[in-house]
């Protein structure tokens, strides 16, 4: 049984990463987020189910498609927005745009441009956990295209000798940029290489937003009390290309179809309403409440002043 309010809150954040995609699409195309921009959208009940099982000791780690954990583990709407709008009010100051937001004080150790860099910082940050002998949990969030680097075997199998804290999330969305997976591996159910390092792994349909929850709070509790590290795949599919100037043509028509009828924030508003009670006008009060929180976040972003010459000049030094 679910509470109202925690349902609720899951809601909200699905329904906030979409938002904030959709409008940073649009702020993209206006010419106001430089570089690149990959959406998150189709993969929000990830996020939104894995961190709702998280506590304020814990780190995650993220990829170049990670606003949706930044924003899912708490990250401030004018922060991130004027982060990607090159803003010094940024979470970094505007100078980690889109792919490299990070925020320390959230335990969110950042987002990485490179494709499978975060996973050894996740199993650094494990260590760190083991090492002082806390009761956290760090959480790698990766791709299917990064289980293909030799980085992630490394980590695995360094996770399993040390025993450590950790649970490593693949967002399987089914392409590495525009290759399918079923031609980048012969096996494409990606949990099945676990076993291999000795690691506990199971595969969760990424699009609903209790399933990952559930199986997430199974796997954190594992970690926790030292059964870990932990291989959670979850099965999923980008609502677009690659990046936001990829019209995704390569993608088939009746997948798309197929998993945009399984919309993770459509599921986790009929959850809203079916075990929540939550009634039309009160998701549309919700919805609406979330929309003006984002206007005000691009307004905030906007107005702020970007770094001056100066300003950078010192930041350089220092490195």
């Amino acid at each position: 049984m679910y509470s109202k309010e925690f349902l609720t809150h899951i809601y909200t954040q699905l329904y906030t990463i979409r938002t904030f995609e959709m409008q940073c699409i649009h702020l993209y195309r206006q010419g106001m987020i430089r570089g690149y921009f990959h959406p998150y959208t189709g993969e929000e009940a990830i996020a939104v189910g894995v961190c709702a099982g998280l506590g304020d000791n814990d780190y995650i780690t993220s990829t170049h498609r990670g606003h949706g954990h930044c924003i899912a583990r708490g990250a401030d709407l004018n922060r991130m927005t004027a982060e990607l709008l090159g803003k010094k009010t940024g979470y970094c100051k505007g100078l980690g745009g889109s792919m490299h937001i990070a925020d320390f004080s959230s335990g969110n150790l950042g987002a990485n441009g490179i494709v499978g860099g975060g996973i050894p910082i996740g199993i650094g940050a494990a260590l760190g956990i083991s090492l002082r002998g806390e009761q956290g949990v760090a959480v790698v969030f990766t791709s299917d295209g990064a289980t293909n680097n030799g980085i992630f075997g490394e980590s695995l199998n360094l996770a399993a000798i040390w025993n450590l804290p950790v649970l490593i999330v693949v967002e399987n969305n089914h392409y590495a940029v525009s290759t399918p997976i079923e031609q980048s591996t012969r096996v494409p159910d990606i949990y099945k290489r676990g076993p291999a390092y000795g690691i506990d792994s199971f595969s969760v349909d990424g699009n609903d937003v209790l399933k990952v929850y559930e199986h997430a709070q199974d796997a954190i509790a594992r970690c926790r009390s030292g059964r870990g590290p932990v291989l959670m795949e979850a099965k999923t599919f980008r609502f677009g290309g690659h990046h936001v100037n990829d019209p995704g043509h390569y993608m088939p028509k009746d997948r798309m179809a197929y998993y945009k009828s399984k919309d993770p924030v459509l599921v986790g508003r009929r959850y809203l309403m079916e075990k929540g009670g939550a009634t039309e006008d009160e998701i549309q009060l919700l919805e609406t409440s979330i929309t003006r929180k984002m206007d005000d976040a691009i307004l905030f972003a906007e107005e702020s002043p970007e770094l001056t010459h100066e300003e950078l000049m010192n930041i350089v030094e220092r490195y």
